[in-house]
Formats: structure tokens, C-alpha cells, sequence
């Protein structure tokens, strides 16, 4: 599909959602999952290109792989250190979760792995995962400099070293590799963060009887020996897809609208405060624990919202709404100020750019860009455009909402929401925001 139509809805949204399986919980569900000691049944899942190149990941390194359904699957490892070294070249297709939380397994292996993966994952740096495993001992070599893919990583030829940390930067992305390596390693493994990152990895892994020490912002891992495998993993929704229907509720005139299982992880729940403090109206229902993750319905009004700021200390818990957060900044009265996000120039696109230059066509003036932040005008006059999407799946995402509540968009390349929504059209064609 070269464009998409979105139309205005005037009427707002109304009715129930049912929220795909998070993209983060999925991708570890399989991978720790083809390091235990018997099969997983894994539940609600989430089908989308990112989490299936996961699953092309560990079938090729000799885990087996059974869909019952698109969104339940069985995977069986055989153990720890039950993992073989693979045929040809993995593809991790768009996927810097597959790929950076990989190399931390596979860092300590002792068989040749190479990596490669689609454009998008070719421009994206790998030297923040790289660089503290090579501390350890890894051996992985990259295109520029050990930078980007393609990469591979090389036997090691002794057992890593535990060490300390101390990130630069709050990501789970490289807090995960890091402990993961340090499961193999000689001694302990504690990664220190500035600020605490989403927490997923320590969660599940105590699922299959590792244990993790926190203290402050430090979290410890001890070697390992063996994985115990849950019989079930029920994988919560994920509160960065809600994300899209959160802020389209609270900008649409008239709109009610309950999201359903939607993880409540307090280490992802940023976009929940920054929504608060701009006087959005929601209210969490019948909350429970599912495998150790927090889960909830969300029931979700529309509100007038006002303009905030936000900075460092929350972005690892909200990096990935950013571009949502900036519709619902768009649509609100007064100026909203994001700092701190510089972590946004490096993902699928550099998004504080495309936010910027994108927004910008159905609002002018609408966005002002700093080194790691924006500046929100909110209120301002809307027009419809033709935006790009960047193959970014958020941006798509952002721009429909924007366009819906707006004068109505015209988006390229919208077919990257398969990366990690693939149903997100056709809800949105059910509340008549597309076209012809």
C-alpha cells in the first residue's frame, strides 16, 4: 500500500479494545523460553514482523517453534546451554530487541552467529550493546567501527568476566544484553542505571528461576546454571499500543472507550503520569498479576487537556509514546516542553526530526526541535497534508491519530504498522477514520 487515507472523525470513538500482547514481553516470552528445560505455552502473543523474527531467531538456533493460533505458540528449548550454532545468516528483519537482546546471549556461546537485518536496522547503532560486552570478553565485529550490521559474534575462547556497569544512558535494551551475558560469566553482573529502564527481563527471568537483585537503580545478576521453564506465559497487552487509543480517546470530542488487558508495569506506565498532569480522564479497572506483570483495563474519557513538561528521569519509562505524547500535546491548550530524549534520534528514524518536519505540514508552527527534546505549541491551526511515515511504525501510528482528530491525513508507506499493530488500521476504519 503506497498511501493512506485517514479521515476525521467527528464523532469520537466508542466502545471496547482489545490490546495485542506487548512487543517487549513477547520477544523474551520466546527467547528465555528456547533456553529452558521443557516446552512454554505462550498466550496472547503478539503476531507482528518484530516478535516473529524473534521466533525465526530461535529456530534457528535449534529451539522448536509450534503455533497453535497466531497468537499462542509452544516453544521448546533444550536448556541453557542447549543452544546450536546456526546455518546461514539470522535476518532480526526491524527488530533492535531481537538483535541487541541476542547478542547478549549469544555473546558467551561457543559458536559463530552473524546478523543482519532490514535498512532501517543497518542504520541503527549497536556499539552501546557492543562496547560493555566486549568488556566482558565478547567478541563482536561490526561494520564501521563495530557499530552497525551487518555483525557477528565470535566464540569468545574463555568465560566472559562478571563486572559493574555503569550505563551512560537508561536503556532495557542494554541493561538486558548485559545481564544476559552475565548469566554465563565468571562472577556476578550488576548494571547501574541512571534511571531505572523497563524492567521485563528481571521479571521473566524469575519465571524460570533466576533470581536478580535490585537495589536503587542497580540490578545484580548471579551466573546460571539452568532455566526451569513455566508451563504458561500469558503475555499482558501493551500499554505502548493502548498508547495510540489513550490519547485518540482523550482529544476526540464525545469519546468513551474501555482498553482491555493493558500491562500496567509501573516501569512503562510514564505516558499514564504525563497524561494526568495534562488532565486527561481515566481510570484503571479490575487490576491483577498475570506471570508477574501488572495488568489492567483502562477505561478512558475525553478531557480538555493543557499543555506540561517532562524531562530525563521518565523517559525510560515512556520513550516509545513520544510521538502519541506529541498529538495529545497538539490538541492541547498551551505550550508542552520534552526534554531529555536524545535516545529518539537513534531509533527506526531520528523521530524528534520526523515529529518535527511531519506535524509541522498539519499544523504550522506547531513544533519546535532541540538536540534531545521538543517544544509543543499546542492549539494551533490544523490543515490536512501528505506526511511521510518514515517506515517507522510509531510515526504512522501518531500521524492517523493526528489526522483523525485533526483535518483528516495522508500517509506513505503506512504498511510499517505491521511491525508491531498489525490490526491498527482496521480499528480504526470501525470508528470510520478511513477513507475510500
Amino acid at each position: 500500500m503506497e498511501k493512506k487515507e485517514i479521515h476525521p472523525l467527528r464523532q469520537g470513538i466508542h466502545g471496547e479494545i482489545e490490546i495485542p500482547g506487548d512487543k517487549s514481553i513477547s520477544h523474551r516470552s520466546v527467547m528465555f523460553s528456547a533456553l529452558g528445560d521443557g516446552p512454554v505455552h505462550i498466550k496472547n502473543f503478539l503476531h507482528a514482523q518484530d516478535c516473529l523474527s524473534t521466533v525465526k531467531c530461535v529456530e534457528a538456533l535449534g529451539a522448536k517453534v509450534e503455533f497453535l493460533s497466531d497468537e499462542e505458540l509452544v516453544v521448546t528449548g533444550h536448556g541453557i546451554h542447549g543452544l546450536k550454532e546456526p546455518q546461514s545468516i539470522i535476518d532480526a528483519g526491524n527488530s533492535g530487541t531481537t538483535l541487541r537482546l541476542m547478542m547478549g546471549i549469544l555473546a558467551p556461546q561457543p559458536f559463530l552467529t552473524t546478523f543482519s537485518g532490514d535498512a532501517s536496522l543497518h542504520r541503527r547503532p549497536m556499539a552501546r550493546v557492543i562496547k560493555p560486552l566486549g568488556m566482558m570478553g565478547a567478541n563482536i565485529v561490526g561494520r564501521d567501527g563495530n557499530r552497525l550490521l551487518p555483525i557477528t559474534v565470535i566464540p569468545a575462547g574463555k568465560k566472559l568476566k562478571g563486572m559493574v556497569y555503569d550505563m551512560p544512558v537508561a536503556s532495557a535494551q542494554v541493561k538486558s544484553a548485559v545481564l544476559l551475558a552475565g548469566m554465563y560469566a565468571e562472577g556476578d553482573t550488576t548494571v547501574v542505571e541512571p534511571f531505572t529502564s523497563r524492567d521485563h527481563t528481571e521479571r521473566m527471568l524469575e519465571a524460570f528461576g533466576v533470581r536478580t537483585e535490585k537495589e536503587g537503580t542497580a540490578v545484580t545478576i548471579h551466573p546460571v546454571e539452568e532455566f526451569h521453564s513455566p508451563k504458561e506465559i500469558e503475555v499482558p497487552g501493551d500499554i505502548s499500543s493502548a498508547a495510540y487509543w489513550l490519547v485518540a480517546a482523550s482529544i476526540l470530542p464525545g469519546s468513551d472507550v474501555l482498553l482491555r488487558n493493558v500491562g500496567v508495569n509501573p516501569t512503562r506506565t510514564g505516558i499514564l503520569d504525563v497524561l494526568e498532569s495534562m488532565g486527561a480522564d481515566f481510570e484503571l479497572l479490575n487490576r491483577r498479576v498475570s506471570g508477574g506483570e501488572a495488568a489492567a483495563d483502562i477505561r478512558v474519557r475525553s478531557a480538555k487537556l493543557r499543555g506540561t513538561s517532562f524531562g530525563a528521569e521518565i523517559m525510560p519509562r515512556l520513550i516509545d509514546e513520544i510521538p502519541i505524547l506529541a498529538v495529545a500535546a497538539a490538541f492541547a491548550e498551551g505550550t508542552t516542553v520534552i526534554t531529555g530524549a536524545g535516545e529518539l534520534r537513534v531509533k527506526e528514524t531520528d523521530r524528534l526530526q520526523a515529529v518535527t518536519d511531519e506535524f509541522n505540514k498539519l499544523s504550522p508552527g506547531l513544533v519546535e526541535a532541540s538536540e534531545d527534546g521538543m517544544v509543543i505549541h499546542g492549539g494551533q491551526s490544523l490543515r490536512k497534508a501528505e506526511v511521510a511515515s518514515y517506515d517507522d511504525h510509531r510515526m504512522a501510528m501518531s500521524l492517523s491519530i493526528f489526522g483523525a482528530a485533526g483535518e483528516g491525513v495522508s500517509i506513505d508507506h503506512p504498511d510499517c504498522v505491521d511491525i508491531s499493530y498489525p490490526e491498527f488500521y482496521n480499528i480504526l476504519e470501525n470508528f470510520g477514520g478511513k477513507g475510500a
